[in-house]
């Protein structure tokens, strides 16, 4: 496997592991902000599978098999799994933190895909990493402290 996909694949996989953990805290969020979270981090995921589906087919346009199971998923990812017992202020707090963490992996594969002269997945990651940039400014705004 070349390294531009392999640093896709660990998009991959960081980008699954923050949409199941995104969805759970989607069905578990409670509390004063309920609606306005709960709506958020549907978007949230909504958008997080069709990143999903984007990857593993630009993985496939290179050539190579989309790795998906979870314990690949387990072995792979630098997302943390999700704390049962948060609050919504710990659930913004833990997305933000994920989020921060995609981002470096993205910025990760952006800089492999450069120096690979793939422009293709270089420009995925960038609107990747767009995409990421905003949600992280979304979830420090909602944020109480």
């Amino acid at each position: 496997m070349g390294l531009v996909q392999q640093s896709l694949q660990q998009v991959f996989s960081d980008t699954y592991a923050l949409y199941l953990k995104t969805q759970n805290y989607h069905w578990n969020v409670t509390g004063l902000h309920f609606k306005s979270l709960h709506d958020m981090f549907e978007e949230q995921y909504d958008s997080l599978a069709e990143a999903i589906d984007e990857l593993a087919e630009r993985i496939r346009a290179l050539g190579e098999k989309t790795k998906a199971s979870f314990t690949y998923f387990r072995d792979m990812t630098k997302i943390t799994e999700p704390d049962q017992q948060a609050d919504a202020e710990a659930m913004l707090h833990d997305l933000l933190n994920s989020h921060e963490q995609l981002i470096s992996s993205l910025e990760q594969a952006k800089k492999i895909s450069g120096d690979q002269d793939d422009s293709v997945t270089e420009d995925m990651m960038i609107a990747r990493l767009s995409a990421h940039q905003k949600v992280v400014w979304m979830l420090r705004a909602s944020l109480s402290r």
